[in-house]
């Protein structure tokens, strides 16, 4: 896929540290925007527990990585499970994880090119279902996006130790 200076190419484990690092960059911007209930206040690369997640979703997925003239713009990962919180589908499906830009390129189309090229994998495949989960916190800006992007919301979680953080899944047939 390409257009405007984006590609998007397969990932691997050597992008680990880049995509820490993307995420860490969204944290902060997060953070300095007010926004702590998505990711909390900490680096990503600072919490073990989330690193060994993303090392391991890299290595049982398939890593996407979007780069703009050669630059590492955004992420997202393909598996054929959900997160934890969420039950999966009674069909084969393709979940997307960790869907992340960098907020260099905001604006760019990053997360929409990632999501086109999402729905391409799960036809190349012969799935018909593609689901994501976000945060619903924010006035629902994520959920909005998604649904900018042709999925639809399901069902709602919650998640965290207490179940503070409120989890909307969207789907979207291919």
């Amino acid at each position: 896929m390409a257009g405007n200076g984006l590609e998007i190419r397969k990932g691997g484990a050597d992008d680990v540290p880049a995509i820490l690092a993307m995420l860490d960059g969204a944290i902060e911007w997060l953070v300095a925007h007010g926004s702590t209930g998505q990711w909390g206040t900490q680096p990503w690369s600072a919490r073990p527990r989330a690193v060994e997640q993303l090392e391991r979703i890299v290595s049982e997925g398939a890593p996407w990585i979007a780069e703009i003239d050669g630059v590492l713009a955004g992420t997202a990962v393909l598996t054929p499970y959900p997160t934890p919180q969420v039950a999966p589908a009674d069909e084969p499906e393709v979940y997307v994880h960790l869907l992340v830009s960098d907020r260099r390129f905001a604006g760019r189309g990053v997360g929409a090119a990632l999501l086109a090229h999402a729905v391409q994998e799960t036809r190349q495949q012969g799935i018909g279902l593609l689901r994501v989960d976000c945060y619903a916190g924010n006035e629902g800006r994520l959920v909005a996006f998604y649904e900018g992007q042709g999925f639809t919301r399901t069902e709602t979680f919650r998640a965290g130790e207490g179940g503070e953080w409120p989890g909307q899944v969207l789907a979207r047939r291919v």
